[in-house]
């Protein structure tokens, strides 16, 4: 089996896919040896996570306070053209009244790209960088953690069900999930599962279509990583081609939430 770095292939794929992780043990917090333990932390994806949201935040508040109405410079005009495409998706699909909508939608796309590009960074480097001050593991990708995405469709969830029982009240919720699609009495425990296993479907759907695509596209670039010097211009034509799949599910998750929330302040 080919080698890499004293590595066999299966150990180095391994490696790369394992979190660096803590946990309560019985001799207090453990690092990296949390198998089967629930209650887990992943660490590296939670600090990337946090340190793209930082930087997003951060550029995006400096351009707004720096605005100006004349030329713009390069970096005032690709946020303009960001801000203008997220708007102009909200505008044609969203069709309730909610200023929280187009900010959230903003906050998503750009949050879940900046996750999704770190996939473009060669795969050996962060977690060398890391090794050299004693941290084994470090998983770069926070959308290849099923944790990650599933935390944010949950929190995209909870916003459905809100606004659903804001908009429509709990009567109206109620009905919406006894009474569709056949409106009567008899038929209200089929009309309950069949309109409960779309509900839930939705956070479901949400979360692991993008940890898929990510996950996916990860190994991929591990496996080229296998050939060594020779993985340079597989790397190149691979990188090329997903930046087209991570912008692609940062679009398709926004897009998704948007719908969702729309259903949300629907009446019937």
């Amino acid at each position: 089996m080919a080698t890499q770095g004293g590595q066999t292939s299966g150990e180095y794929i391994q490696h790369h896919l394992q979190n660096l992780t803590v946990c309560r043990g019985d001799e207090g917090w453990v690092w990296n040896h949390c198998q089967g333990n629930f209650f887990a932390l992943n660490v590296d994806s939670m600090v990337i996570s946090v340190i793209l949201g930082l930087i997003f935040t951060i550029l995006f508040r400096k351009v707004a306070k720096s605005a100006t109405s004349g030329q713009p410079g390069k970096l005032q005009t690709a946020i303009e053209l960001i801000v203008g495409f997220v708007d102009q998706n909200v505008r044609e699909t969203f069709h309730g009244d909610n200023k929280l909508i187009a900010p959230l939608s903003l906050t998503i796309f750009v949050w879940v790209l900046g996750m999704n590009l770190m996939d473009l960074v060669p795969v050996d480097w962060l977690p060398l960088a890391a090794s050299t001050v004693g941290i084994e593991y470090l998983k770069v990708v926070p959308t290849t953690d099923v944790n990650v995405t599933f935390a944010m469709s949950l929190s995209v969830f909870f916003l459905v069900i809100f606004y659903s029982i804001k908009v429509k009240g709990i009567g109206g919720f109620t009905r919406e999930l006894t009474m569709q699609p056949f409106n009567h009495w008899a038929a209200i425990p089929f009309n309950f599962v069949l309109e409960g296993v779309a509900l839930i479907a939705k956070p479901l759907s949400l979360s692991l279509r993008l940890f898929g695509n990510m996950y996916a596209g990860e190994l991929m670039f591990i496996l080229i990583a296998l050939l060594g010097i020779w993985q340079l211009p597989l790397h190149f034509i691979w990188a090329v081609f997903h930046i087209l799949i991570v912008t692609l599910q940062a679009f398709i998750f926004m897009m998704l939430t948007i719908v969702y929330l729309s259903q949300a302040h629907e009446h019937h």
